[in-house]
């Protein structure tokens, strides 16, 4: 299995196609195979590079509060040792947080960056979502914990699609019997360092051509929190979907794919 050292742990990645190199970095909870319905499409153009986080997946799960910043560099690491100078980088959620600090701490690796529902500060709304999600974690059976991210992150339309519904059900019946699960202080300490994550007054910094997506019904990262980033960053542009939440990227998927795949071809 692919592994790295970096930043005093054993990071975890997955590639996918070759070309010009795309770092895809994934949000709370998840490892980076839940990139498969873009990596699909995106691979056959763009050398696909996919991490697990610390805390999730295969990588090594720390004990302890970690914050955005220490992923970031822990991204850094990859990207030296696969001899990577610079690279296109994609993250969705936390995964957005974590693209800004590498554009910031490490602006040399970073040629543009794509930042899906993004924030760069949690308000005491913000910060109440990441602490009810700690508490859910440690008291629901990991089926009952699955069912309360779909209820953050699905749209109503979603929930209304016989096809999604019967995906959002047999998604479930996964987490219930998933042989890696995320264990109760790998979600905290991302989840610790999603509520950290305050980087309003250095996205000045953030140089490189950016892409901010974002739902406008996202219940989880409202769209303020989106526009904010966006306005933030000097050379951005910004995308809202209609009738979509957190997880637009899936529920647009026809329109989000091609249309990231063309800004980077367009702005890599």
């Amino acid at each position: 299995m692919p592994y790295v050292n970096t930043n005093g742990i054993q990071l975890y990645y997955e590639e996918r196609g070759s070309g010009e190199p795309l770092l895809l970095i994934m949000g709370i909870t998840a490892p980076g195979a839940v990139w498969e319905k873009h990596v699909a499409y995106w691979s056959q153009h763009f050398r696909c590079i996919m991490p697990d986080n610390r805390g999730v997946g295969f990588s090594d799960k720390p004990e302890g509060v970690y914050t955005t910043a220490q992923m970031a560099d822990d991204c850094a690491g990859l990207l030296d040792a696969l001899s990577i100078g610079s690279t296109a980088v994609v993250g969705v959620s936390m995964g957005s947080t974590i693209a800004q600090q590498l554009a910031i701490r490490h602006s040399e690796k970073v040629r543009a960056t794509v930042q899906m529902c993004p924030w760069a500060r949690c308000d005491r709304r913000g910060e109440a979502i990441f602490r009810h999600m700690m508490h859910a974690k440690a008291h629901l059976r990991p089926e009952d914990f699955a069912n309360f991210v779909q209820l953050l992150i699905y749209h109503k339309a979603s929930w209304d699609d016989d096809g999604v519904y019967q995906e959002l059900m047999q998604g479930q019946k996964d987490a219930a019997t998933d042989a890696y699960p995320q264990p109760l202080h790998g979600l905290e300490g991302q989840a610790h360092a999603c509520i950290s994550h305050h980087v309003l007054a250095e996205l000045f910094k953030v140089k490189q051509p950016s892409l901010v997506i974002g739902g406008l019904d996202d219940a989880f990262v409202p769209a303020w929190m989106v526009r904010e980033v966006a306005e933030a960053i000097p050379n951005s542009e910004l995308h809202l979907y209609e009738n979509a939440g957190h997880a637009f990227h899936w529920e647009k998927i026809e329109d989000f794919n091609p249309r990231v795949l063309n800004w980077l071809r367009e702005h890599n």
